[in-house]
């Protein structure tokens, strides 16, 4: 074995996101290791749950998450960042890694990493998340590299992605949108002049409640309903109104045993009058 836990430990390694370029040049300072020692390391991490052995793992290969995540550059997002979530995924398949199946580590932990890498992607590319279902997802990181051109798809290009990728030609189309689409502030920033701030849609979209005649419409309605309410409860008898008042109106709603007790009668009868009462309020409501 090249480099022992113990001559592992003296290496300094720092956080992608605080210095990338420091962080580089101390992963590709650890040796790769031969079949051979990765195989002894994952036998002591799988039957001894060794720490050390999944430490060692994980180190010799960072410089392949660094490899992954330099791949998805063209998102915009801070390299660091995708470098870490790769680690996170690393870490994870070094965790789930089974010596016995006589597959090399790497190819094991690729899907780990970039399964973490896409998580974050999805997360932090776009305020509005882009891809939600199954299909999205598949499309969001399939889609741009199957364009080859800036105009939009064909439907003979269109029904060809969907064909390769599995989903409904409908969400290629749409998938197509939601990444020519950007996000916008729905209010126009501070220092936007008069030109410039018609352009946020806080200037041209439409309040459909601040609408002056749908205010009005909406003032009558209640005021019509709350009368009719009125009128109908002030056409029952003293014992309904009581009952409703009980058990829907008061803070603290009675029961139906307590309201029986009340009128020595049983808690079915006052049911009864209950639901008679609210027929009847509803009859007047509808009128």
């Amino acid at each position: 074995m090249q480099k022992t836990g113990t001559e592992l430990q003296t290496i300094n390694l720092v956080s992608p996101g605080a210095n990338l370029n420091s962080y580089m040049n101390t992963v590709h300072a650890i040796p790769i290791l031969s079949a051979e020692d990765e195989k002894v390391l994952a036998e002591r991490l799988y039957y001894k749950e060794d720490l050390d052995a999944a430490r060692q793992l994980v180190m010799s290969h960072l410089r392949f998450v660094m490899h992954i995540a330099r791949s998805y550059s063209g998102y915009g997002l801070n390299q660091g960042d995708l470098i870490q979530e790769g680690n996170v995924g690393l870490m994870k398949a070094v965790k789930r890694f089974n010596p016995e199946k006589g597959v090399r580590l790497v190819s094991f932990a690729v899907h780990w990493i970039k399964a973490e890498i896409h998580e974050y992607i999805l997360r932090n590319w776009r305020i509005v998340k882009i891809a939600t279902t199954k299909a999205q997802r598949k499309l969001f990181f399939n889609l741009r590299s199957s364009k080859q051109k800036l105009a939009w798809l064909t439907n003979e290009e269109a029904e060809a992605v969907a064909k390769d990728l599995g989903v409904e030609v409908k969400t290629v189309f749409e998938m197509e949108g939601r990444l020519s689409a950007y996000d916008a502030a729905f209010d126009p920033k501070t220092d936007d002049d008069d030109e410039d701030a018609w352009q946020a849609p806080a200037n041209y979209l439409e309040d459909h409640n601040s609408d002056p005649a749908h205010q009005v419409e909406a003032e009558n309605w209640e005021e019509d309903s709350n009368e009719r309410l009125y009128r109908a409860l002030s056409d029952l008898d003293e014992r309904s109104q009581d009952i409703l008042q009980q058990r829907w109106l008061n803070e603290e709603k009675a029961t139906l045993h307590d309201l029986a007790d009340k009128y020595g009668v049983s808690a079915e009868r006052i049911r009864q009058l209950e639901q008679n009462a609210m027929k009847k309020i509803r009859t007047v409501i509808e009128a």
